[in-house]
């Protein structure tokens, strides 16, 4: 089937874990390939994935090799894959609009960005160098609270006529006019907000739904999240966290058996701590009642490496806008949008969406 030529906008410590990935199980056999959700989609295994261009604005990265900006600073991801052979695609200065936050050139230097000091790109140069590249996909990886930039690369995808698959949230795939401009051009669009493949909000999730359907009434809950890589870091300017928390929060809300009010939910990240690195602690609290009014709660703790987690659903994101390119679908993909993101254009029940994701990489599958 050859292979699926991506851009990635970011490289940061989740791309890190993608390119990781990607060569992690170059090597493996499908029975042996532990972590994937699907080994093949529409005739994609996990390696054939190519990366042909990147976008970064810190200067240990622009200028580097894909296989060697993965493991700059400040990235600190778990390196589970030290052997990324030399790609030959250099990461290229990239846009910055809103894509760094003031404080993080506050804080020490060896933890946050430190600017390129290269001309910043337009519109046009984006574009051509999407078009050279040949690139199918777009990734964006941005910081949460890009709201400018991530709408820019929408634009450069839109203009170079590739797909785009939105990591963060911002609300992209979920903007009729934005899904109707790319359904306009036939390109597949899949967002918003990537869900990690067993994280905070997929287990959250979960048990609500549980919940739902043994009858127990939720009557209040809380999430809370802490770590230590740039992405907390980012976080800390809580007015780039509205979108965040809209995605988290309705998430969990969309399948409760009745929407809580605003007092009584609560979800998103609590504090950065920098010694967790790349690790991510979540805090879950759940009260409810069960028969008779008697009441009950649940208080769970999660630890993960927290990019790995979402390379896996995002390498079977990749094959999915790929499968929907050569069937020639645009606009936004309802199934995997409502499969891996949490803030789709449609929000189903995991259990729903995991037949619709199986359904829709089905072999002749033309919608």
């Amino acid at each position: 089937m050859g292979t699926i030529k991506i851009a990635i906008v970011g490289v940061g410590n989740c791309a890190s874990a993608l390119v990781q990935g990607i060569h992690y199980y170059r090597d493996k056999q499908r029975d042996a390939a532990i972590g994937l959700m699907h080994w093949e989609i529409g005739g994609y295994p996990p390696h054939a994935i190519d990366i042909v261009a990147a976008f970064d604005v810190d200067k240990r990265k622009v200028g580097r090799d894909v296989s060697e900006a993965i493991f700059a600073l400040p990235n600190c991801t778990t390196v589970f894959c030290e052997n990324v052979p030399a790609m030959g695609t250099i990461v290229q200065m990239g846009c910055v609009l809103d894509g760094i936050a003031d404080h993080m050139r506050e804080v020490a230097p060896n933890r946050t960005f430190l600017r390129a000091d290269r001309p910043q790109p337009d519109k046009d140069k984006i574009v051509s160098i999407l078009k050279e590249s040949s690139t199918e996909i777009v990734l964006n990886y941005l910081p949460v609270g890009s709201e400018k930039a991530s709408r820019f690369y929408a634009e450069c995808a839109l203009a170079a006529g590739a797909a785009f698959i939105n990591n963060i949230p911002v609300f992209i795939a979920s903007d009729a006019h934005w899904a109707a401009r790319f359904a306009e051009k036939g390109l597949p669009l899949v967002g918003d907000d990537i869900k990690s493949q067993l994280g905070a909000t997929i287990t959250h999730r979960v048990l609500t739904d549980l919940f739902r359907k043994r009858g127990v009434q939720l009557d209040r809950t809380y999430q809370l999240n802490t770590g230590g890589n740039t992405d907390f870091l980012n976080m800390l300017n809580r007015t780039r966290l509205d979108s965040k928390k809209r995605s988290k929060t309705e998430a969990v809300q969309a399948v409760a058996a009745r929407r809580l009010d605003d007092d009584d939910i609560h979800i998103g990240p609590s504090d950065y701590v920098p010694w967790q690195k790349d690790n991510k602690v979540c805090f879950i609290r759940m009260e409810g009642r069960l028969f008779g009014d008697v009441p009950m709660n649940l208080e769970l703790r999660l630890s993960v490496e927290d990019s790995p987690n979402s390379a896996g659903v995002t390498i079977d994101a990749i094959r999915c806008a790929k499968l929907a390119l050569d069937r020639g679908l645009g606009g936004a993909l309802e199934a995997p949008s409502a499969y891996f993101c949490k803030h789709p254009p449609r929000q189903f029940t995991d259990d729903e969406a995991y037949q619709m994701i199986e359904a829709f990489i089905q072999p002749g599958k033309k919608g």
